[in-house]
């Protein structure tokens, strides 16, 4: 098998891995306060991070990429794991997963200005109708629909992708799954002293399922996930690969309406297939 073939299939093996994380985190905080949960499986998958860096004796990053690595730490490792906690407080993991639908293209956006690109007009043609159709369908569901989950989940988008052009550019020079293990182990000291200030005072009424979705979310989406995710970037190649991602909302919405028996609505379902469309319009004008 060649390496080109082995990249979509690690791939394709992140993206259905990060498809679990908005129903898992749903799951979790039903019973986890949404601060513990993101500190709690940063420290989890932190240690284990730091594991993995000792047994390969990676080497440290240099001074120059202290600012860089915690941009990713502060999109990937705490900013989208909170925010989408908060916000699936609001709102379903089903509803929440027509915004990730814009995560290619925010990861995009930020590779333009990071990478110092110059798009071709088409790009930003795509980029405004498939803002426009998100917004569209958060503003027809009406105020009730929760506002601040919406906010939250665009707040979310946007720092991750931040997160995840960060850590490609910066990938060039540590390696893949290195990038994702050095933020986390930056993150220890702060997300250490959190966790212990935000854990539960007793964990009598935290059922299986939340503890399923918290080992789920430490495990697979904040550590396993990025392995074969940017090991399929390197391998494959990040402009071919990365459209792989575009497949996540449907991946989610399979999980959504098969694991916490959530209803998937039609205009979800069409507004999704539109979005993606547009990102995948504009991921191919990126250059």
């Amino acid at each position: 098998m060649d390496k080109t073939t082995t990249g979509w299939i690690c791939g394709l093996t992140g993206v259905v891995i990060f498809s679990g994380s908005l129903p898992a985190t749903r799951v979790a905080v039903m019973d986890f306060d949404p601060l513990f949960l993101t500190v709690a499986r940063a420290v989890i998958a932190g240690l284990l991070g730091l594991c993995l860096l000792l047994a390969f004796r990676e080497k440290r990053p240099t001074r120059s990429d202290i600012a860089s690595l915690a941009i990713v730490a502060l999109g990937c490792v705490v900013g989208f794991p909170l925010l989408t906690a908060l916000a699936l407080k609001h709102v379903t993991s089903a509803h929440s997963i027509v915004f990730i639908g814009l995560l290619p293209l925010a990861t995009a956006v930020f590779g333009v200005v990071r990478g110092g690109e110059r798009p071709r007009p088409a790009f930003w043609i795509f980029s405004a109708l498939g803002s426009a159709l998100v917004s569209g369908y958060a503003l027809a569901q009406g105020v009730s629909a929760s506002p601040a989950g919406d906010l939250l989940m665009l707040a979310a988008v946007l720092v991750c992708g931040l997160g995840y052009a960060e850590g490609a550019v910066l990938s060039r020079r540590l390696g893949g799954w290195q990038v994702i293990c050095w933020a986390l182990v930056m993150s220890l000291p702060v997300t250490i002293a959190l966790c212990v200030a935000t854990m539960p005072h007793t964990i009598d009424g935290i059922g299986r399922p939340a503890w399923l979705g918290l080992a789920y979310v430490s495990l697979f989406s904040m550590l396993i996930g990025f392995i074969f995710w940017y090991r399929g970037l390197a391998q494959g190649g990040i402009a071919a690969v990365g459209q792989l991602q575009f497949l996540q909302p449907f991946f989610g919405f399979a999980l959504a309406a098969a694991l916490l028996k959530e209803s998937v609505s039609w205009s979800m379902l069409i507004v999704t297939i539109a979005v993606v469309g547009c990102v995948a319009g504009a991921r191919k004008f990126a250059r």
